[in-house]
């Protein structure tokens, strides 16, 4: 018996590139949060504009019920986010997801913002 994994034709990867969260930071049209830690900050920087919440914190601060809630992730309509590799970035967007945020990108590592063209801050 055949299963249907099998069957099916790969999707294209969809979402948001970090090409396209460049281009959209630029015009104000996303929200980027960085979710890696305080001291990988410190060491790199983050993307200009980035919003900080560590992965470890994300749960709380994303939640509007919560004393920590952050208020520009009331009116976030596309959120990008991102941290070293794309690893921790991929539970974050799964975890908003969750959370009811419907249009969320992970866009990978730092590295990748900058290769696109991206500008830091300290």
């Amino acid at each position: 018996m055949r299963h249907m994994f099998f069957m099916r034709k790969p999707q294209p990867a969809a979402g948001m590139s970090p090409q396209d969260a460049v281009q959209a930071a630029k015009e104000d049209k996303v929200t980027l949060i960085d979710v890696r830690e305080h001291n990988e900050v410190a060491m790199s920087g983050k993307a200009k504009g980035a919003l900080h919440i560590p992965l470890m914190r994300l749960r709380d601060m994303a939640d509007p019920r919560h004393p920590d809630f952050h208020p520009a992730l009331e009116t976030a309509g596309s959120i990008a986010v991102y941290c070293a590799s794309g690893a921790r970035s991929h539970h974050a967007r799964e975890l908003l997801r969750q959370m009811g945020y419907d249009d969320v990108h992970n866009i990978g590592g730092l590295g990748h913002w900058v290769q696109a063209g991206g500008e830091l801050e300290r």
